[in-house]
Order: structure tokens, then sequence, then C-alpha cells
């Protein structure tokens, strides 16, 4: 997967500190298994997607030449020099990720806008991205038996769903005390990728000729329209590209670039290139070129390795898939979910239990559906192709707007990078009937559940303001009705900032008193991954023994709100936790004929709000200090 955040097995590390040579040497490491897992096992099958199936062509040698052209090329062009010189540098505050880089070029009042709605959908093709990444991955390493022996042809399947449901199983358990093992793993792996392929090509070196691009071009010359469907399975050996921004939080961007250039690059050039030196010297390995490529008694090894690699991309995507979801529900595009921290030490380490089970149930079903990794392949290339798209088009603002570059060098880098990534698109768009059709349901929908939230928590904060009463006049009545003062600390909860919140009237109404000192309290998230302790909570003195309080966290932030609250001895404010009440409004939707969302939507909203996660777990409230009101909302 393309991931919007990166996986979750390694220390976050500061763009601007540079590492010592050891930690430098860990780090390149450790990025092998989080950020190179997802591309460095597309050699399982890109290479025979390319010749094998209903969108291939023939393995002639004119024909090798010129994909395994396409395939140099695209390594070069795409995954070097757009992803790994250019959009690498498009950090939001070292954070990367496709939803980080709509933030760069929006500001908190462009949410709203084309840009980052672009952004966003781009996000929502990550989902798919996240089901499909799994099955495709782990199908194509078991799929190694059948090379080995006939025997194990209808456990294929079924071997892969045992793999797929004991990986999700264990994500509660957190990665951390198996992580360590990841890239020592996918190290062995592209070891292994280059050593097959070195071989090969020592037996046939005149495949080295493909580095040439002109036998790209012969290939389109001679193929036509076929050449033209045979891209969308080129376009296979770029996905995970995504991951080399995604993870540059977690890793730096000087690890993650020399990893591709000292390993990952050369050790997928040799494979592929080996593959095209099998293929020249026997076209009838076209079934499967990769197990192929191994002698009988490296098989069953080698279907072991290639597992063990796919299931650690696949533990990289669905961290990364976890990662996105914190994001979402930080910058108000989902309801809250249960998220759990499952290391204290290693920032990332999350858990997010509905996003867990549903990927598993879609990995598993997609194994089902599709049966095996050839047909599942026609699905993979949409949902990654539109997110490249989208992401080219985000590239060309930070290059005009952030970076202010002149025109007469961002339009042409940009209508470039635009070019290939729409010949890419289109050639990926003629499989939808034949399984495309699945990443963009997919994403669609979780694209529109997104907005209904978002819209639904407008209107709702809308018809809030429209309910309660301004601060000065509830002051007013404070000082002429005599409300009887109790000892404590009263924290009253409320994202809007300016009105009186309705859970203080509510408690006021039923219970005829107000604590001495009352904070009202608002959470903010702002457009950045990390909110600095300085910046992180602002104090206002009002009225009446009152404070109006606003907390910032990023969008990469556990919101811990009683931590943050420490930050208040600033002002000589001190919380005694068992002196201090937490008081929250909790809104009842109505579905009803009021201007704003469409009735079935305004159903969705209030479906969506009922199952939201507990706002007390959520902000990590103390829950014996919780009090929660209701208020019944017509949307």
């Amino acid at each position: 997967m393309s991931h919007a955040s990166g996986a979750a097995d390694s220390t976050q590390v500061s763009g601007d500190a540079p590492p010592s040579k050891r930690n430098f040497t860990w780090l390149c490491l450790a990025s092998l298994g989080i950020v190179y897992g997802d591309i460095g096992t597309s050699p399982l099958y890109s290479m025979r997607e390319c010749f094998h199936g209903a969108h291939g062509t023939d393995p002639t040698a004119g024909n090798v030449l010129g994909v395994l052209s396409l395939i140099f090329w695209s390594l070069i062009l795409i995954v070097s020099v757009k992803y790994l010189l250019l959009i690498l540098r498009a950090d939001n505050h070292g954070e990367g990720g496709i939803l980080a880089l709509a933030a760069v070029v929006t500001d908190e009042k462009e949410r709203s806008g084309p840009l980052f709605l672009l952004g966003l959908f781009g996000a929502a093709l990550l989902y798919a991205d996240g089901m499909i990444t799994p099955a495709i991955s782990v199908m194509s390493a078991v799929e190694g038996l059948h090379v080995a022996t006939p025997m194990f042809d209808n456990y294929v399947g079924p071997i892969a769903i045992l793999v797929l449901v004991a990986l999700f199983l264990l994500q509660a358990r957190g990665t951390a005390s198996v992580g360590a093992i990841f890239g020592p793993v996918t190290f062995l792996w592209f070891v292994v990728l280059g050593i097959l392929g070195i071989y090969h090509i020592a037996r046939m070196p005149q495949v080295l000729e493909a580095v040439n691009p002109w036998h790209a071009w012969h290939f389109f010359a001679a193929n036509g329209i076929l050449a033209f469907v045979v891209l969308g399975s080129v376009f296979l050996v770029v996905t995970g590209g995504e991951a080399l921004y995604a993870d540059i939080g977690h890793f730096g961007v000087a690890p993650i670039r020399a990893t591709w250039f000292a390993i990952v690059l050369p050790s997928l050039v040799l494979n592929y290139f080996g593959q095209g030196a099998l293929l020249l010297s026997d076209p009838s390995a076209v079934s499967n070129p990769f197990y192929r490529m191994a002698p009988d008694w490296a098989l069953y090894p080698l279907v072991a390795l290639a597992t063990s690699a796919a299931v650690i991309a696949s533990q990289a995507i669905i961290s990364g898939a976890f990662s996105l979801t914190m994001q979402a529900i930080q910058l108000g595009y989902s309801p809250r979910l249960r998220v759990h921290y499952t290391s204290a030490e290693m920032i990332g380490q999350i858990y997010v239990p509905a996003v867990n089970w549903l990927l598993m149930i879609s990995c598993v079903g997609l194994v089902v559906g599709f049966e095996t990794s050839s047909q599942l392949a026609a699905a993979y290339g949409v949902a990654i192709t539109s997110t490249m798209l989208i992401t080219t088009v985000l590239l060309y603002f930070v290059m005009a707007h952030t970076w202010r570059w002149p025109a007469f060098v961002t339009i042409p880098v940009a209508g470039f990078f635009l070019a290939i990534d729409l010949a890419f698109f289109g050639a990926n768009s003629l499989k939808i009937l034949h399984g495309g059709w699945f990443p963009i349901l997919v994403s669609g929908s979780i694209f529109f559940v997104m907005l209904t939230w978002r819209d639904g928590r407008r209107i709702l904060s809308q018809r809030i303001r429209d309910m309660t009463a301004p601060l000065d006049l509830f002051f007013e009545d404070v000082r002429t009705c005599g409300i009887h003062r109790v000892s404590g600390t009263a924290i009253y909860m409320s994202g809007n900032s300016v009105g009186t919140p309705l859970a203080l009237l509510h408690n006021l109404k039923h219970n005829k008193v107000l604590h001495d000192r009352v904070i009202l309290l608002t959470v903010t998230t702002d457009p950045v991954p990390y909110t600095r302790s300085a910046e992180r909570i602002t104090l206002e003195r009002l009225e009446e023994g009152f404070l109006r309080v606003r907390v910032h966290f990023g969008f990469m932030e556990k919101p811990d709100i009683p931590s943050a609250l420490l930050e208040l001895k600033r002002w000589d404010i001190e919380l005694n936790p068992m002196d201090t009440t937490f008081f929250i409004g909790r809104e009842t939707i109505l579905a009803a004929d009021k201007p704003g969302l469409a009735p079935w939507r305004a159903l969705l909203f209030a479906s969506l709000t009922r199952n939201a996660g507990d706002v007390t777990s959520y902000f990590g409230l103390p829950p014996n200090r919780v009090v929660e009101l209701g208020t019944r909302v017509e949307m």
C-alpha cells in the first residue's frame, strides 16, 4: 500500500538532526521492511502479468527487451526522480503522506476546498490499496507451491487465507516485538532477488540492452494498442512508491534515499532483468518467471522467504491504514474510532480494531472471489495510479506556491510526470471491468462517508451554535441570579469556542450550582503533524472565575487532555485530579425535514454518530471524573 502515514515500527526521526553513523545504518536497515516491503514484493507478479494472462503479450525477444526497458525507466523516473528526489522534499513538518501533502498546500480555511478534497480522495484510495496489497502479495508468494509440486494446487487459496487471518489476529498485540526482524528478513529478500537475477543475466547478458530506451519505443511501435494494455501491468513494478513519502517521519529522508539507491533499486533491476533473461532462453517459464528462476532445491525455502516478505509488506500497509485513520479522525473526516496505542516507546504503534477487521474480511473476500493473484492484479493498479495522479497535481501546487519555483520549471516538470501518470492511469482503466471496479467502489464509498461526516459535523456545530446563549448574557445571569458556587474545578468540553456550552446550561438547569473554577475547553487539530509544547495551550481569563482554554494537537498526535492541561502550570493554575470534573455534551441526532443534509445522509450521519467511539477514552479522560449530558438535535 502506498501509505498515508507510515507503518509503526520505528521511532520518529527529526529531518533536521543528522543521525549518527550507527543510527543511520540502523535506520536504513529498518526502512527496508517498512518502506520497501511493498515495492520489494512486486517481482513476484509484475513480470508475469506483462506476458501471461488476459493483459499480457507474447514473450518474444523484442517484447521482453521492450517491457524490461519500460520497467527500468519507470523505476528511474517515477520512483527515483519523482518520489526520491522531488516529493520527499515536500514534507509537512517532517511528516509525509498524501493527507500531509494536501495540508501543505492548504490552510485550515481551505480544508473543504477542491485541493484538500483531492487529497482526501487519494487517502480513500489507499484504503482500497490496503485491502488488495496483502491479498495479492501473500497469494503470489504462496503460489510458488504450484511450481514446486501440483500436490498443492487446491491448497494455495486456503493457505493464503490462513496466513492473512493470522496476520490480522496478531495486530492487537502490536508489532514491536517482531518489528526488529523486519529489516533483516527484507534485506535477505533483496539479496536473494539480486543473486537470482545475476545468475540468469550471466547466462544471457544481451538482456542488459534493455537499458536503452529505444527498446521501449520500438515495443510501442511494434505492438500498438497491445503495448498500451501491457503498460498497465508494467505499472505494478512501482506500486509502493507512495510509501517512500509516507514514512519520512519515521526514518528521515536521507536513510530512505540511501537504502533505495544502494540496495533496493539494484536488487529490483537485477531481478527483473534476470526474469527477462530467463524468458529469452525459455519462453515457457512465462507462467511464473520469478519462481522458475530458482533451482528445484531452493523452491520451498524461496516460498517461505517470499511469504515472509509478503507478510512484512502487508504489515506495513495495515499499520499505514491505522495511521491514516487516526489522521482522518483528527482532521474531522472520520468518526471517532477506538484507537489502542500498543507501544509506549515507538511512535505510531497503534491498533484500530474496526479498520483491522474490515481489512481482514476484505482481504479474505478478495482471495476467495478472485482465486488467483493474476486475476487480482487487474484490480491493483487502478487505485495506485489514481493516487499517484493526485500526488502529481498536489506536487505542482507545492512547487508553484510553497517552493515558489518559476513557471518555466514547474509546468514542464509537473506536465512531464502528469503525462506519465495519465498513461499509466489510462492503461489501468482498461481493467475496470476485470476487477478494477473494486478499488473504485471501495474508495468512492469511503470518500462519501468522509464527506458525510464532515458535512454532518459542520451542520451539527451550526445547530448547536444556534441553541447556545452568548457568554455575556450568561455571565449577567450568574451575577444577578445569585447562583450557588461549590468547591472544585469543572471543565466543560465544547467544539464551540464562542458561546456557552450546552452541557454547562443543562448542568446549571438541573443541579442549580456552579463550581468555583470553570474551564471552557476547546480542542483544535492543527494542520501540522505535531504541535510544539509552547503552542499546546492558549488561555483567556473571563468573568466570574471562568477560563477559556484552547488545546492544540497535530493530526499525528494522541489527544491526551489530562497531560495537555499540565501546561496550565505556566499560569500558576494547578488542577487537582480528584477535585476536577469533566462535563461532556452528547448529541442525539434526529433526522428531520430541515435544510442541510438530505434525509438519507442525515440517517447515515446519525448512525455514524451513534457508533462513534467513546469521547472519554479518545481524549484520555479519567472515566470516574466524567459527566455526560445529552442534547437532541434535528438535522
